[in-house]
């Protein structure tokens, strides 16, 4: 079996883990995952962690799509909100989608959802506000791991559309 290793640490990563690290290097994607020791199951518990604004975790939110049951992957930018309304404006009705729905449709538990190597294709749209950062992080297939990554390259990674998805800020 191919372990994948995780800088000094040498750690084995978990299997989740492992396979976002094998779709980002069959992209050819340049940064591999590495595992926080803190788990980042919030925007602002990885932005923490790594030192970085909250804006610049890459949120993967999943909804059930309420036609056809299909999972919808919306990545938003950590400092703002999902507009539900927006998003089933693009994609059609959603609904919430519960742990289970998550974990069966990603692969991945609540909380360390990846844009990519999901266990089925999700309907993916990508909030067009990380596009305000050269530099992005996001969730690597569990809750202490993450990669990073640039907005260009989330376009890449995954081929979804670039949307206005977020509610509006109030000053």
């Amino acid at each position: 079996m191919e372990r994948t290793v995780c800088g000094s640490e040498l750690k084995a990563l978990p299997e989740s883990v492992q396979r976002v690290a094998r779709a980002l290097q069959a992209a050819g994607h340049p940064h591999l995952p590495v595992m926080l020791d803190d788990a980042a199951r919030t925007a602002q518990q990885a932005a923490d962690a790594l030192g970085v604004q909250v804006g610049q975790i890459a949120k993967s939110i999943i909804f059930r799509r309420k036609e056809d049951d299909a999972a919808v992957l919306v990545i938003t930018s950590g400092d703002r909100r999902v507009d539900e309304k927006k998003v089933a404006a693009k994609v059609g009705r959603i609904g919430r989608a519960d742990a289970e729905f998550v974990r069966q449709r990603t692969g991945f538990a609540i909380g360390g959802v990846s844009p990519v190597a999901h266990a089925t294709p999700a309907v993916t749209l990508i909030d067009r506000e990380l596009f305000r950062f050269d530099e992005i992080w996001a969730a690597a297939g569990h809750p202490h791991g993450v990669f990073k990554l640039r907005p260009d390259d989330l376009v890449h990674l995954t081929g979804a559309p670039v949307a206005d998805i977020d509610q509006a800020m109030v000053s």
